[in-house]
């Protein structure tokens, strides 16, 4: 179920994601040696990108508590679904036992 979001809020929290990129917070994830929230595996630091649990696009916000550091390949993936719809969608591209 999608919900309707106007241009201004998906705008305000871009700018705000641009802001914690720079912060302190992020840039001691990025000195920790971090693994993707999504595929648990390690990510060089030129490789972590930032992304919200609730896509900004579902009405999510650009917090500490909405963002995860990801690999380039699962938030190319995962594009708008929430991280449960990713995992829902994940699981349906498992073999069958």
């Amino acid at each position: 179920m999608y919900i309707e979001v106007s241009q201004q809020h998906i705008t305000k929290e871009r700018d705000k994601a641009r802001e914690l990129r720079k912060s302190r917070w992020w840039q001691n994830i990025l000195s920790a040696g971090t693994t993707c929230y999504y595929c648990q595996k390690a990510i060089n630091k030129q490789d972590v990108t930032m992304d919200h649990i609730v896509p900004v696009s579902q009405g999510g916000f650009s917090t500490k508590g909405n963002v995860v550091a990801s690999c380039k390949a699962c938030n190319s993936l995962k594009k708008d679904m929430t991280a449960v719809e990713w995992q829902l969608h994940v699981q349906t591209l498992l073999p069958k036992p």
